[in-house]
């Protein structure tokens, strides 16, 4: 059984929801799913996990947010190079794009990014869920 964990940052609660639904599709699939928003996450801890789901939503003009998330991935990307991961957020405004440039950063880091989610504001829609949900299963 692989273990996975979710690491978020949620500003307004719609990452959070869409990385609960990551780690609910994960298990379902099998696998072992731990939920940690980024304060709550020892990035020393990486070695104990096979994959991650890295959650952050869109900041200011379509990019991670770099006061919680963004100090913590530069942390954690030399930690886990080489391992499978998929990306998820929410946005507000534009398109979910500040995703491409994330995958774009995750790959030069050496991380297998097998998937990514963008949400439009928070995940209420049935293909939200679902597609939530398949996210955690592909990386299961």
């Amino acid at each position: 059984m692989s273990k996975v964990a979710v690491v978020y940052y949620s500003g307004t609660g719609n990452t959070e929801a869409i990385a609960e639904l990551v780690a609910e599709g994960a298990r379902e699939a099998g696998a072992e799913a731990d939920v940690f928003s980024v304060d709550d996450f020892d990035v020393n801890d990486a070695d104990n996990y096979d994959a991650f789901a890295l959650g952050c939503p869109a900041s200011g003009s379509e990019e991670l947010d770099d006061s919680e998330f963004v100090p913590m991935l530069d942390e954690l990307e030399p930690k886990i190079s080489g391992k499978n991961v998929v990306l998820f957020g929410s946005y507000g405004h534009g398109d979910g794009e500040y995703q491409n440039d994330w995958q774009e950063r995750s790959e030069a880091a050496g991380l297998k990014v097998l998937g990514k989610l963008a949400v439009e504001q928070d995940p209420s829609e049935d293909e939200d869920i679902t597609a939530a949900k398949e996210l955690g299963a592909k990386l299961a």
